[in-house]
């Protein structure tokens, strides 16, 4: 991903935090030199100080069959914005694009031990909808297994993560208040969020 300087995230924390929130993602991969994705929803964690993000195929979907062999990237991207150029003092702008995404690389391993595959499914239960555990217990051993044959868990320990922030920066003050200013009174969600995102931006570069 390109990413110019002042563009570029500088916090692993914050990094994660952000893939935790906007968790929906797509995981690309490559099959016989010709890119293959697919949306899936991922948990992210830290285990032994490395980022680890897991999921699960359908076993139809034949992408896994290649994953261990290729070294995968998952995308995080969700609130964006267009940002007009009337906020800006002079005449001569033009158009752009607020936005935040994440790319994380690393090559994924396959869970077949069942056991293994179930804490998966029960950790994103932990995420998604908590309340469900007291079901999924309740549910019997032998369609457990069944369902878990229909899917093809994994886990990626990311060995690369890029994070581009790109909230006007090279702006001026004045300009990136304009901005938040009419982002905060969008009646489009992801705009209020990036809106939210500049503002903690300002925040943070006067600490």
């Amino acid at each position: 991903m390109y990413i110019p300087k002042h563009y570029q995230g500088k916090d692993k924390d914050e990094a994660i935090a952000f893939m935790q929130r906007f968790n929906f993602g797509i995981i690309v991969t490559t099959i016989e030199l010709s890119p293959v994705a697919t949306h899936l929803p991922f948990v992210i964690s830290e285990k032994d100080a490395d980022i680890v993000i897991t999921s699960h195929f359908a076993k139809a979907n034949e992408q896994w069959k290649q994953l261990e062999s290729n070294e995968s990237l998952v995308i995080f991207s969700e609130p964006h914005a267009y940002i007009s150029p009337k906020h800006y003092d002079k005449k001569e702008n033009v158009p752009t694009w607020n936005y935040i995404s994440i790319h994380a690389y690393g090559k994924a391993r396959i869970i077949a031990d069942e056991a293994e595959l179930f804490g998966v499914l029960e950790s994103m239960m932990e995420n998604f909808e908590p309340a469900y555990k007291e079901q999924w217990d309740s549910l019997s051993t032998d369609y457990k297994s069944k369902m878990a044959k229909g899917i093809v868990a994994f886990e990626i320990r990311v060995s690369k993560l890029e994070s581009k922030e790109k909230l006007s920066q090279n702006k001026k003050e004045n300009e990136r208040k304009s901005i938040i200013e009419s982002l905060s009174k969008s009646e489009h969600s992801t705009e209020k969020l990036i809106g939210e995102y500049m503002q903690n931006n300002e925040v943070n570069s006067l600490k």
